[in-house]
């Protein structure tokens, strides 16, 4: 009987030594796994991006960066040694009216997009949903155009012999031709039309996200409506109206081609002023030095993006 009674006991105790053993390894075994997870090289993941920024992004402003320093050569190539007459150039009046020109036409873009922009994506983004995928449509069918054929199709209407002014003259409302191409009001023209979807986009993208239980509810407090445009809508739309601003104002300080075909040899923007140092001129340091002051105002314009993206903590009351 002990003999049963011990071969049972025996049995018990190898079958919990089994379920143990079977246990731990198994919990060893989901540690090994974690353990080689978390010992994935990390270049793995982000390596091939990093290496991709650095080639193509990170080494050439670098090379930009030091040929800005260099000098220019007698058959037009770059020479040693370092200098600084580069930015020195920079403080000529000149070129300083050149950057407020492009400062104002930037802006003036960005603000005529915003004011266009905003209405229409709060159109869009209130219209009801068998409507908006037509009218989101529009906004984007012109990004199936390249932009420098929409920017001959703007030449050919404002053109002395253009269709604006054929018609304009044809009901009489002018007797002679408005010079309406070649002139800061045409290259303000041209970007506001290529730029204008890049306004509309983020800005519909904020006003779908609106929660519409809080306006109803400054309505039904008694607030007017341009009270709840200013207190809600327009705070909870101000990220998309900041991505806007970024994604049109940045842009706009670096089209040249622009500029070139609407604005002729009128209008000079810092764009045009880098494209002519290094196609016509040929002068490579001085190009790369005004592509330098370039970067620095893009920098300053990002930074203002994450400036006013930063979460605000507590909550505003309001009266």
């Amino acid at each position: 009987m002990w003999g049963k009674f011990s071969s049972a006991f025996s049995n018990i105790f190898k079958k919990q030594l089994h379920n143990k053993n079977t246990d731990i390894s198994l919990e060893s075994k989901e540690g090994i796994r974690g353990k080689l997870k978390k010992s994935t090289p990390i270049f793995k993941t982000v390596g091939p991006v990093a290496l991709w920024l650095i080639t193509f992004f990170i080494v050439p402003l670098l090379l930009v960066l030091v040929v800005s320093f260099l000098s220019r050569g007698e058959y037009g190539d770059v020479t040693l040694p370092f200098t600084l007459k580069n930015y020195k150039r920079l403080i000529d009046p000149m070129y300083g009216q050149i950057l407020i020109k492009t400062l104002m036409i930037s802006i003036s873009t960005t603000l005529g997009c915003l004011i266009i922009g905003y209405p229409f994506a709060y159109f869009i983004g209130r219209s009801d949903k068998k409507y908006r995928g037509l009218l989101l449509l529009l906004v984007i069918l012109p990004f199936w155009t390249n932009s420098l054929v929409r920017t001959y199709a703007w030449i050919i209407l404002l053109k002395t012999e253009g269709v604006i002014n054929t018609y304009l003259m044809r009901f009489g409302l002018i007797h002679s031709p408005m010079q309406m191409l070649y002139t800061d009001s045409a290259v303000f023209i041209g970007m506001l039309y290529i730029m204008l979807p890049f306004m509309v986009l983020p800005i519909y993208t904020s006003i779908e996200k609106l929660d519409m239980s809080y306006i109803e509810a400054a309505n039904d407090l008694g607030a007017s409506p341009y009270k709840t445009f200013k207190e809600i809508t327009l705070p909870l739309t101000l990220p998309g109206i900041i991505a806007g601003c970024m994604l049109v104002f940045i842009p706009t300080l670096g089209y040249f081609f622009i500029s070139d075909l609407m604005g002729g040899s009128k209008t000079m923007l810092i764009s045009n002023l880098i494209k002519n140092q290094f196609l016509t001129s040929r002068d490579w340091p001085f190009g790369s030095a005004i592509a330098v002051i370039l970067i620095i105002l893009m920098l300053i314009a990002i930074s203002f993006y994450f400036k006013g993206n930063k979460p605000k903590k507590g909550i505003k009351e309001v009266n």
